[in-house]
């Protein structure tokens, strides 16, 4: 994997830069749509080309234990299983295990867990997380991570903290394949000195690139924000910075004037289902009454494949009748409205505009910046 940083943007920290992989190229900033089990929920690979997506994220806890890691490495890897040409991220695991919180024991050596498929018992440590990855062929390897739950006391964060740098030497050490990139995960919940002593240890240990774990696991966004600012700096300049997990399109314009590249979040595709769908103005509920005889797109001016096509009283009609193409219509608009977003804030960074295009973001919504 290659970075690159082609113009860093005069009223912020943000940037405009390149991820070159094995599979294509990715500008940064950048949204991943989340394929949890090795599908973006509702959509297919050629939705996923005709919003512009060039890296979408997978999940290595699920792959693991449905259809198996040796599974998809004797199918040809991740890229050909799933008929995704593109780059491919996966996620360490170390999330969904804190998040079988219940089902789970942590030690030096990993951690044992049960499946919450069907109560089966497994073993996840670095170099078992470092061998699924390798074997699913990602272009992005997350190291094996504590993430440590909010709110936490400072002895416990401490402790995840030692364990997580212990774990990422370990990941290092380990290795992964040919063509593939490993990022470390910096954790510290919300405590400063822990977040950059977390950071300048794995700095020392060199990885392709960094993330920044622990958040948006309920701290308030303000708190969220000042770890960010916190952090970002003590990283290094020549690598990508990726926010794990986060968010709502206000989060993303905010860290990407603190400095940060990457993004994933299920909140686009969630919502799509659940019809909630995003717009320059704000959300749209697609149920409400209002829109049962409105002929207007989801919003005037968008260039996705539902709104050309098709009208808020006709996707208010789907959804209402549980018709599967509700969700396949609402998805490919929220990840359009998730990539012109990315397309346009990088339009922004390069014309050295992003505070008067955050401005003119904010003016359109309801909501307001923290610091407003």
């Amino acid at each position: 994997m290659m970075y690159q940083v082609f113009h860093r943007c005069a009223d912020s920290c943000a940037r405009t830069g390149r991820v070159t992989t094995s599979h294509g190229t990715v500008d940064t900033p950048v949204f991943m749509p989340v394929g949890t089990a090795g599908s973006v929920k509702a959509v297919g690979p050629d939705d996923l080309e005709g919003i512009g997506a060039e890296i979408i994220l997978a999940n290595t806890y699920h792959l693991f234990l449905r259809p198996g890691h040796e599974a998809v490495r004797e199918l040809g890897g991740l890229h050909r299983f799933m008929a995704w040409p593109k780059a491919i991220l996966t996620d360490s695991g170390g999330f969904q295990v804190y998040s079988l919180a219940t089902l789970r024991t942590i030690s030096e050596d990993g951690v044992v867990f049960r499946s919450h498929l069907d109560g089966s018992e497994h073993v996840l440590d670095p170099e078992r997380a470092m061998e699924i990855q390798e074997a699913l062929g990602s272009d992005i390897v997350m190291a094996f991570d504590e993430c440590p739950p909010y709110p936490a006391e400072r002895e416990y964060v401490g402790r995840a903290v030692h364990r997580t740098t212990r774990w990422a030497r370990r990941c290092r050490d380990k290795g992964v394949g040919g063509g593939q990139a490993l990022f470390g995960i910096v954790q510290g919940g919300m405590f400063r000195d822990l977040r950059l002593k977390s950071a300048e240890a794995l700095v020392e240990l060199d990885f392709d690139g960094y993330a920044l774990g622990g958040l948006s696991v309920g701290e308030d966004r303000e708190t969220r924000e000042r770890v960010i600012a916190e952090t970002v700096p003590v990283l290094p300049d020549d690598r990508p910075v990726y926010l794990m997990g986060v968010g709502t399109p206000e989060d993303i314009v905010e860290a990407v004037r603190l400095g940060v590249d990457m993004f994933d979040c299920v909140m686009p595709t969630r919502n799509a289902r659940n019809g909630t769908l995003f717009t320059a103005e704000g959300r749209i509920t697609i149920k409400n009454a209002q829109y049962a005889r409105d002929e207007r797109p989801v919003e005037d001016g968008c260039g996705c494949f539902t709104c050309s096509r098709f009208s808020r009283a006709y996707l208010r009609h789907l959804f209402l009748a549980k018709e599967i193409l509700a969700y396949r219509l609402n998805t490919i608009h929220n990840l359009y409205y998730y990539a012109q977003l990315m397309d346009d804030i990088r339009t922004a960074i390069r014309n050295d505009a992003l505070e008067a295009f955050r401005d003119g973001f904010y003016e359109m919504r309801e909501s307001k910046p923290v610091n407003s």
